[in-house]
């Protein structure tokens, strides 16, 4: 089995039968188990991976196949629900939890497709960081490196890491503001974050559910298209690919370029040259309600703190917080200074935005921009300055988030490569459900976004 091997690519051996499920799941949890960077993966789930494997094999030898997916080994953000494992969310204070009595809805769902679950992924606690930095479970580090540890980005890290370090074809995260985009970008793989609502959030322990959304981690579209499938219950995928020249993409040119590192912009703009060299219609336009997204933050808070801090509240006056990642503790507190009256003004504002937002698109038109304006900082210097930590955390944060407060969808597709020649992500985004449009076009141009074609 090659490292590199895509869901697309194991879908053919498994089905032709060249490849055995049980062969696959054992391969893939002795591959983990024998990685160096033992961060990870929070838990192994191996003797429910050998019973879908065998399950998976009995079924593909009869020719009772469950489809493309069937036997395809998956990985989970330690914060969906597995029956029979405790769902930690990356902090130790859940350590002792019962174990979930059942799969979350999206476990279901993919199981039900024939995949194999073989582990649950480690992540920011709570999934309130963009950078994935654990003092609990430790941090994975970015295998794209190749000078120094630096960060895989978050909240969804380990399952970034997880599939870039070729461990697994495919790891589902959770994006309440860049937590899948983000470290799919700074580690060189596709990260889909689907319109909010698009999968069933049962099973699911929540951010701030005004935000939350699921998507898979992965190293092609096509691989994601499939996944999203699956995920609605799907028994195939039912998305075809764009014709590039009827692609409509718009370079926003509000707050998203704002010091970005001179690589970052090169690589990104490559990749829209290549875009435009192959037939897709690309303008530059301002967008007023990105910068209009900061000014509300800077007036009543951050959504994303005012929910995080209203379900974490009794946690946060107790014994608990003295256990949890102390930058965590003092960014939810943040969201005590956040009144109601401040929570109605950003729910407001944001169906304004939404809809403003929507009358400066024209029918068909996609946002372009670089995912994140910087490549994966070290680590070692962010552990050891708080202020660095939170300026580096929201600067990490700031292009993603625009996409989740206006309830969009995106796709990050790796598009090159900036300083110390780590990756960089070029993020396509749609309009709230515009998710087929949106899969379609990615499907079409992700060649020429890579500079393969």
């Amino acid at each position: 089995m090659k490292e590199d091997n895509s869901i697309a690519g194991l879908s053919v051996l498994l089905q032709s039968g060249a490849l055995d499920p049980v062969v696959l799941a054992t391969a893939t949890l002795e591959k983990i188990a024998g990685y160096k960077d033992q961060s990870i993966f929070t838990s192994l789930l191996e003797e429910r991976a050998l019973t879908e494997a065998k399950a998976s094999a009995r079924r593909i030898r009869s020719g009772r196949s469950l489809g493309l997916l069937d036997g395809i080994p998956v990985a989970w953000k330690d914060l969906l629900d597995t029956a029979g494992a405790v769902t930690t969310s990356g902090s130790i204070v859940l350590s002792d939890s019962p174990p979930a009595t059942a799969d979350a809805a999206v476990v279901k769902a993919l199981a039900g497709a024939g995949m194999v679950s073989v582990g649950r992924t480690n992540m920011s606690e709570f999934a309130f960081s963009g950078l994935g930095i654990n003092p609990h479970y430790g941090t994975p580090h970015n295998p794209a490196s190749g000078d120094v540890p630096r960060i895989p980005g978050g909240s969804s890290s380990g399952s970034a890491v997880a599939v870039a370090a070729g461990l697994v074809p495919v790891a589902i995260g959770t994006d309440t503001g860049g937590s899948i985009r983000i470290p799919a970008a700074l580690n060189g793989i596709v990260g889909y974050k689907a319109t909010r609502g698009r999968y069933a959030m049962d099973g699911v322990f929540p951010l701030a559910q005004s935000l939350d959304s699921l998507g898979p981690l992965c190293r092609t579209v096509q691989d994601a298209v499939w996944i999203d499938a699956a995920m609605r219950g799907r028994t195939a995928p039912d998305i075809g690919r764009t014709d590039l020249r009827d692609m409509k993409i718009v370079i926003a040119e509000t707050v998203v370029f704002d010091d970005a590192e001179p690589g970052v912009v090169a690589a990104f703009e490559a990749a829209v040259d290549r875009l435009a060299g192959a037939g897709a219609r690309v303008e530059r336009r301002a967008f007023p309600a990105f910068a209009e997204v900061f000014d509300l933050i800077t007036r009543h808070g951050a959504l994303v703190t005012a929910e995080a801090y209203a379900l974490h509240k009794e946690r946060l006056a107790g014994d608990e917080a003295r256990r949890m990642d102390q930058r965590v503790v003092v960014r939810t507190r943040l969201g005590e200074k956040i009144g109601m009256t401040d929570y109605v003004a950003l729910l407001d504002a944001r169906r304004r935005l939404i809809t403003q937002f929507a009358a400066c698109l024209a029918p068909g038109e996609l946002i372009a921009h670089p995912t994140l304006p910087h490549v994966a900082p070290p680590i070692a210097p962010l552990v050891a300055d708080d202020d660095l930590f939170f300026r580096t955390n929201g600067k990490t944060l700031r292009n993603t988030l625009i996409g989740n407060f206006l309830d969009g969808c995106g796709i990050s597709i790796p598009c090159g490569t900036g300083e110390a020649d780590m990756p960089v992500g070029l993020l396509l985004s749609g309009q709230r459900n515009e998710d087929e449009r949106l899969l379609s076009a990615a499907l079409a141009a992700e060649a020429v976004i890579r500079g393969e074609a």
